[in-house]
């Protein structure tokens, strides 16, 4: 049960006596504590994947982001931060949260395409380490806002690449055709003007092709394209420092192979050897997905002609992404058990038909059963929602045989805080 996680590392999933175990924390006793459904993710496997790709580049000059919209809860970004990770935010609350965590905004790089005047004057008072700017009016903005501050904004323009990245539509963000980045074809003018303008100083290229990679050689094609971007830029006298490669590998949802953390770095960074240049990535995904499972609980069994359904008590609401991706989760009980095994549907009881978690799976299943969909650390409680009136799940985060609780069960009364009624 280790696939999912990166090279060199253990899964922190185990059956142990019958009973699956995260680290040493038997899912039951999270599933009895504190309900379903139910987050649960391991410290230990969050430390092993920062530190892998930490380790894979050596000595080299390098700092590793973490993209904070895998999973923003405060306990895993304090984590991150205590082992001197930077990070990639794309929203000012983003930000916020990150200091709130412990951090410094020095560590921290602000992406997204649509960056407002006020998160910029949040950014730059707190003076973070750059901005990915991602077209030529924010470029304007930032100039303009950065001047009234009296301030010079540090940026890297996100330039696209037009590599495909052979990754699903939805979190493609490296062709021509996405709404990420500067077109390759614009970028030489537009680093002119960038450092041409009083409020900025130019210091990086970023790129980022897409989410969920799998192979190495469209990020090798990127990292050479940015690289000779880089020197075409160093003919103009225009220095670069940093060049940030975006996010960092996928993970093994079914039998996908996964390349080692070293052979990731090895691969990016060729195309700049000897150049001195610092280089960051900003993984996400490979970093929290693995480290986290989702508990739910099946409420009904309702076999039929056509299909033989379990209706459990997690829903699109809670994890999007099989609704939104058709996304792959393995599921397991919490209990191995013997039993008749059939082919079950397993949905969930928001009212829409395309609220599923997984089609297909092959079980023994009785009402009451625990089951725990894996690999749901990233995109999972990041991307949950309130339809349906549902309030969102419980948090917990196991350290050995320890289990915190790191963000509460939401309350009906949670729901419609802030709601006002109109008077008679």
């Amino acid at each position: 049960m280790d696939s999912a996680c990166p090279a060199g590392t253990v899964s922190p999933l185990q059956y142990r006596g019958g009973a699956l175990h995260l680290e040493r924390v038997a899912l039951e006793a999270v599933a009895q504590r504190f309900g379903t459904p139910c987050y649960v993710y391991s410290r230990a496997a969050i430390e092993a994947a920062y530190r892998a790709y930490d380790a894979a580049f050596g000595d080299r000059l390098h700092r590793v982001c973490y993209a904070v919209k895998a999973n923003s809860n405060l306990a895993v970004l304090n984590v991150l931060a205590h082992l001197g990770a930077g990070f990639d935010v794309v929203s000012g609350g983003e930000l916020a949260r990150v200091l709130r965590a412990g951090s410094k905004a020095d560590r921290v790089v602000f992406s997204g395409v649509g960056k407002s005047a006020a998160e910029l004057r949040q950014a730059l008072a707190a003076g973070i380490a750059c901005f990915n700017v991602e077209s030529a009016a924010e470029l304007e903005r930032l100039n303009q806002v950065a001047g009234e501050m009296g301030l010079r904004a540090p940026v890297a323009l996100r330039v696209n690449p037009d590599v495909d990245a052979g990754t699903h539509p939805y979190i493609s963000t490296g062709l021509k055709e996405n709404k990420f980045g500067i077109p390759a074809g614009d970028a030489l003018a537009l680093y002119r003007r960038a450092a041409s303008l009083p409020g900025l100083r130019v210091q990086g290229i970023a790129c980022h092709i897409g989410s969920q990679l799998t192979d190495l050689a469209p990020l090798r094609e990127a990292a050479g394209r940015i690289a000779a971007l880089r020197e075409a830029l160093l003919a103009e006298s225009i220095a670069i420092d940093q060049v940030d490669l975006g996010g960092g590998l996928g993970i093994a949802y079914r039998d996908e192979t996964i390349p080692g953390a070293a052979e990731y770095a090895a691969a990016i960074s060729a195309p700049f050897a000897g150049s001195g240049v610092e280089i960051s990535i900003e993984p996400g995904r490979s970093i929290v997905g693995p480290a986290g499972v989702l508990l739910t609980r099946v409420e009904y069994l309702k076999p039929g002609a056509q299909r033989n359904f379990a209706i459990v008590d997690a829903a699109m609401n809670d994890l999007l992404r099989p609704a939104l991706y058709d996304a792959h989760h393995a599921v397991l009980p919490l209990r191995e058990a013997g039993g008749e095994a059939k082919v079950w549907e397993l949905v969930g009881p928001v009212c829409e038909s395309g609220d599923f978690l997984a089609h297909a799976r092959t079980l023994a299943l009785a009402e009451g059963d625990l089951l725990a969909l894996r690999d749901a650390g990233a995109y999972g409680f990041a991307m949950s929602s309130n339809y349906n009136t549902r309030p969102r799940p419980a948090e917990v985060m196991v350290d050995g045989d320890r289990i915190h609780l790191i963000r509460a069960r939401e309350t009906l009364d949670d729901l419609w805080r802030g709601e006002e009624m109109l008077a008679e």
